[in-house]
């Protein structure tokens, strides 16, 4: 009889709610969307107590937790909407929502524009990018470590495996599975790499990857079979929507097998105000759900 299948999600920055109440939050959108699609694939995840995964890795990075009090207005209404609305899709497209997009794009490329019209949130973004990058105090290793763990305990234990990660968590994901494939001999396939408002596709992180100074294949990956990338509208985190041209050479190489980029509309609103970055919002979205929901039906049918 063949392994349960798992799916291990990394968050991205920012602190987050204690892990199990973190835990709890996000499997409830996994299955609300899920559901949607499949109800029997639903109750499948939710009966198997260890099918859903989280790397709670932000407590040690930021050494807090998140109030969930905070959120649980904005999840219950996300929890309760079926699909974006015509005012979701107006304020994705918002002019000044543009215009931001287009300022923080110019600034991928010219780096030297970002003092120039930073405010204090994105300064206390790029302190805490810097900090992981140049990994003071070995945050950066720590980090990789605790997404090492279950992915070698579900790998040891035949378990097909969903990687599913969300903005900065999409790079830690990226770069422990560079770490796995190709520093050490630990073979830990992932069947299938989900990313959602990832800035995989920014110049300022593609320089700065495990692995990017090197010039063959080897400066990629090889144990992602499939991998799917999610970006909403009006991003501010997934300044490039599309991965698959950046990282075309890994088809090229035969390191994966496809790279498929997905488009949606986040309708998650904070306040009354839209969050299109918003990983609840990215978790009950149809798309997400049904690249979920297909894939543990191919192994659970």
């Amino acid at each position: 009889m063949a392994a349960d299948p798992c799916i291990i999600y990394v968050p991205g920055m920012r602190p987050k709610p204690e892990p199990e109440v973190h835990r709890e939050a996000l499997l409830r959108c996994i299955l609300e969307g899920v559901r949607r699609k499949d109800a029997a694939v639903a109750a499948s995840i939710e009966a198997n107590s260890d099918a859903f995964q989280i790397v709670s890795w932000t407590f040690a990075f930021y050494n807090q937790h998140r109030d969930i009090a905070l959120d649980l207005p904005a999840i219950e209404g996300v929890l309760q909407q079926q699909d974006a609305t015509v005012q979701d899709i107006v304020d994705a497209h918002a002019l000044k929502r543009r215009l931001l997009r287009a300022l923080y794009r110019a600034a991928d490329n010219l780096p030297f524009l970002i003092p120039h019209f930073a405010n204090e949130k994105m300064e206390l973004h790029l302190r805490d990018l810097r900090r992981y990058v140049s990994n003071t105090n070995d945050v950066a290793e720590l980090t990789r470590l605790m997404l090492k763990n279950p992915l070698l305990r579900a790998a040891e234990a035949g378990r097909p495996i969903l990687l599913l990660a969300h903005s900065m968590g999409t790079v830690i994901a990226w770069e422990t599975l560079w770490q796995l494939s190709r520093m050490s001999a630990d073979d830990v396939p992932v069947d299938l790499l989900v990313t959602m408002g990832s800035p995989l596709g920014q110049r300022y992180i593609q320089k700065r990857l495990l692995g990017h100074t090197i010039e063959n294949e080897r400066r990629y990956p090889d144990n992602i079979r499939r991998w799917v990338n999610i970006s909403a509208v009006g991003e501010l985190t997934a300044l490039d929507y599309e991965l698959a041209n950046d990282f075309a050479p890994m088809l090229r190489d035969g390191v994966v097998e496809e790279i498929r980029d997905l488009s949606i509309y986040n309708y998650y609103r904070e306040d009354g105000q839209l969050n299109a970055h918003a990983e609840y919002g990215y978790l009950v979205n149809k798309a997400t759900a049904s690249t979920i929901c297909d894939w543990w039906r191919s192994y659970c049918e």
